[in-house]
């Protein structure tokens, strides 16, 4: 039976003030009183895949994969469309080159929340990485398309995988491998 507490709800009121206090402490990079509060979040409400996702965010963010990969697996288990954990894992995966299991994952990501140029970023690396530059240019356009909307700097990154993507599809050679 449930505490009388977790029937008014005060204990996702807590959960989510100390996910609040998380994501601020994010926001100023101060990763370990990041960590601290989304734990506390996760303890007070430990069914919220959301919590675990923030967490194994930072975590990555931090370069501790290990740790990310526990709570991005914990996250799916909860909720099997969490676009963080998906994402998060897909950035795992690529940089272990796993390509399968990152395009997987990105794509999950994607279903998920189509507006998020990263996503879509990593994706068209992916097309890449395994030789499918028409599908690549095609996302790396849209990544673009987000980034330059949403002013951020990282366009740059993008515009310049477009022109190589479009140099690639433009060339006889480039497009069969050969260099």
């Amino acid at each position: 039976m449930a505490s009388f507490n977790q029937r008014l709800g005060l204990t996702r009121y807590e959960a989510d003030e100390y996910y609040k206090k998380g994501l601020a402490a994010y926001e100023k990079r101060n990763l370990d009183e990041a960590l601290v509060n989304l734990t506390d979040a996760i303890n007070a409400l430990p069914s919220n895949a959301e919590y675990y996702a923030a967490r194994g965010f930072i975590y990555l963010e931090d370069g501790i994969d290990d740790k990310a990969e526990v709570d991005f697996a914990q996250a799916l288990k909860l909720y099997p469309y969490e676009m963080l954990a998906h994402y998060g894992r897909g950035v795992i995966a690529f940089r272990e080159k796993k390509w399968d299991e990152a395009l997987r994952h990105f794509t999950s990501a994607y279903h998920a929340n189509p507006k998020r140029a990263e996503t879509l970023y990593y994706l068209a690396l992916v097309y890449h990485r395994t030789g499918e530059n028409a599908n690549a240019l095609h996302v790396m356009r849209q990544a673009h398309a987000l980034l330059e909307a949403g002013g951020d700097k990282r366009k740059g990154d993008a515009a310049k995988w477009i022109k190589a993507l479009e140099k690639i599809q433009n060339s006889p050679r480039l497009q069969s491998g050969t260099p």
